[in-house]
């Protein structure tokens, strides 16, 4: 297997490690990002990270003039949420986003983070599907004993809805411990898939569509077909930045639930043309061509707004697994819809 490549084994301790950050890491980390002054004064311009190709709500928000007087200070790229969420609990950025069992896992783990505005979903046209080819035996949960999935990362959504599957597939723990989950790049998936070095690819977004387009691979499953439409991942941020820094984060999230609806309202070829201006004009030598397949952001609820529901999900399958003490959090402490300023919808 190519190195880019992580066992199972390997990617959960260190997807757990990820997550067991100290009280006093995050706390240290607040302070650099938020400059460590008491004077006041907001932060805005925010740091955060993007994704190779595509176009996050945030900037969209920004490329709009949704977002006022912020400005958006890109910092590197990455494709994995938890990664991404634990760079805004450790100061590295302001905001970040994951899906949202991460969110409850950061939050067991006593980071003081919350979330404050969906930002993906899956809907009947968007959605996270699990895929082989076309000639592929597998056709039930049962199949894919002993069988590679290939994810963008391990702990999240993707291997949550994996395991969802297998049990509404009448799969044993035992016999779900036998499907064996790989860490794959999501613009490798697709190769990887067709090369037969995994017999399931999880793709998602543009990359999907591209790859279904191109034919040869059908759909085992998606995250649509479990459990219908549903907003999967929210941004969040660090209390301390929520608390000193409150204009801002109403003004962003605000912002970012203007550019949810725009999306929707907008004529899709025409989200499609400013997506693909935005990439061109940031001038990182990035392929446009994966936009053309964008169909929406997925988010449920009007402007984004979370739904407790949405936490509380997570929190009883990862308190099931055994990875949440139940009775640990509460799903309305996670989240918070009061900086989002385009009404209950």
């Amino acid at each position: 297997m190519p190195a880019a490549f992580t066992s199972k084994t390997t990617s959960r301790r260190q997807f757990l490690t990820l997550l067991g950050i100290s009280a006093a890491a995050v706390s240290c980390g607040t302070a650099t990002a938020n400059g460590g002054s008491g004077s006041g004064k907001q932060i805005t311009a925010l740091k955060y990270q993007g994704a190779v190709g595509a176009v996050t709500l945030p900037e969209l928000a920004a490329d709009l003039g949704f977002l006022g007087g912020l400005t958006l200070d890109w910092v590197g790229n990455t494709i994995s949420g938890p990664q991404d969420i634990q760079s805004a609990a450790t100061g590295q950025t302001h905001f970040g986003g994951a899906f949202n069992g991460a969110v409850v896992k950061l939050a067991a783990g006593k980071a003081p983070v919350k979330a404050v505005i969906s930002y993906y979903g899956s809907d009947k046209e968007t959605n996270l599907g699990y895929y082989v080819l076309e000639d592929s035996p597998i056709r039930s949960a049962r199949d894919l004993i002993g069988k590679k999935v290939g994810m963008n990362t391990l702990g999240a959504h993707a291997q949550a809805l994996l395991d969802i599957y297998l049990g509404r597939g009448g799969l044993s723990r035992a016999d779900s411990a036998k499907v064996e989950a790989l860490v794959v790049p999501p613009v490798n998936t697709e190769q990887a898939l067709r090369q037969k070095q995994i017999e399931v690819g999880v793709l998602s977004g543009v990359l999907r569509d591209k790859a279904v387009a191109a034919g040869g691979i059908r759909p085992l499953f998606s995250d649509f077909d479990l459990l219908g439409a549903f907003s999967g991942g929210t941004y969040v941020m660090t209390q301390r930045f929520i608390k000193e820094n409150p204009d801002t984060v109403r003004t962003f999230t605000t912002g970012v639930g203007k550019a949810i609806e725009w999306s929707r309202a907008t004529p899709r070829e025409q989200v499609i043309a400013r997506m693909t201006e935005i990439v061109k004009k940031r001038g990182r030598n990035e392929d446009t061509s994966t936009l053309q397949y964008w169909r929406s952001y997925g988010v449920a609820a009007p402007a984004g707004r979370i739904d407790e529901k949405e936490f509380q999900l997570w929190i009883d399958w990862l308190g099931d697994r055994g990875e949440v003490k139940k009775g640990q959090l509460k799903a309305a402490d996670l989240f918070t819809n009061e900086f989002n300023g385009n009404g209950k919808g």
